[in-house]
């Protein structure tokens, strides 16, 4: 099944419109398609892929393992990006996601994170989860933009979501498939829902909501990958919020929230194989 979109670009309107609006206040997602273009999409690409085709690890945010046999740990994600890349900074901190976010909380944005996903072939996925489990933002909850960095479908392991659960509360995961899954946590739909496919191009961005359960599978596509850029924000009225997250203001200005307890890295990954060198530094989600 393919979501569709609300697109609310156009026009010189708003970037959401209120169809988008609706949809996420009662699916507890929405996609905005083509918000970024082309262009700023294979810029994204291109300095992501030099990070890694150097193969030097950056403390605390890329930590490679060139020609391992496991996809993710010789493409392991990058974690905030933007602490490292001027060019992350400014997609994690766009006025276009600043106008959408403001919109969806009702209040000024404040940015928590960003992440960059490769996600080559043969990559495992992450079982269905919830955002806030790992930020446990309080009061409130997290939203997180998606932004789509190649054509991104069931196939190469794009992102399911369970509408409707962003109105219910954080649950206690059981344990993930550790063949299908890097991370440990597992949500399972509650009864009478089901998870539903996000089908996505470049440039598109999903919103989604903090409590919202989602996850993907594994890339099974053999030669494509399913890259993504991720950044996770919080509205100004937040108290606070784990400790790894170090919210900003929309212009850059660093702000300190207390620390809430039971936080940690989105996704608790499975320990590698005995064979391999323990994995250093945080863990990413999506």
């Amino acid at each position: 099944m393919r979501v569709e979109a609300m697109n609310g670009a156009g026009g010189g309107a708003h970037v959401l419109g209120e169809a988008a609006l609706r949809q996420y206040r009662e699916d507890g997602f929405t996609v905005v398609r083509g918000l970024f273009g082309h262009d700023e999409v294979e810029a994204l690409c291109a300095e992501f892929g030099a990070l890694q085709a150097a193969g030097r690890p950056v403390p605390g945010h890329f930590e490679p393992y060139p020609g391992d046999a496991d996809p993710l740990r010789a493409y392991p994600r990058v974690l905030h990006p933007h602490e490292i890349s001027p060019l992350a900074r400014r997609t994690l901190l766009d006025a276009r996601l600043r106008e959408a976010l403001e919109e969806l909380l009702g209040e000024e944005a404040l940015a928590a994170q960003s992440m960059f996903y490769f996600k080559p072939p043969g990559a495992r996925g992450q079982a269905l989860h919830q955002d806030n489990f790992y930020l446990r933002v309080e009061p409130g909850t997290c939203v997180a933009a998606w932004l789509a960095c190649d054509v991104i479908d069931r196939d190469n392991g794009g992102l399911e979501v369970v509408p409707g659960t962003h109105r219910m509360r954080l649950f206690c995961p059981e344990e993930a498939d550790a063949q299908a899954s890097f991370a440990r946590e597992y949500v399972p739909p509650p009864p009478g829902l089901t998870a539903t496919p996000v089908d996505m191009a470049p440039g598109d961005v999903l919103f989604f909501n903090g409590s919202l359960v989602h996850g993907s599978r594994p890339n099974h596509s053999g030669d494509r990958f399913r890259r993504s850029f991720i950044g996770h924000y919080v509205g100004r009225s937040a108290e606070r919020i784990g400790g790894y997250y170090r919210t900003l203001t929309m212009s850059g200005a660093r702000v300190v929230l207390a620390e809430s307890e039971g936080a940690g890295p989105c996704g608790t990954e499975f320990t590698p194989h005995a064979s391999q060198a323990p994995e250093p530094g945080p863990n990413g989600s999506g």
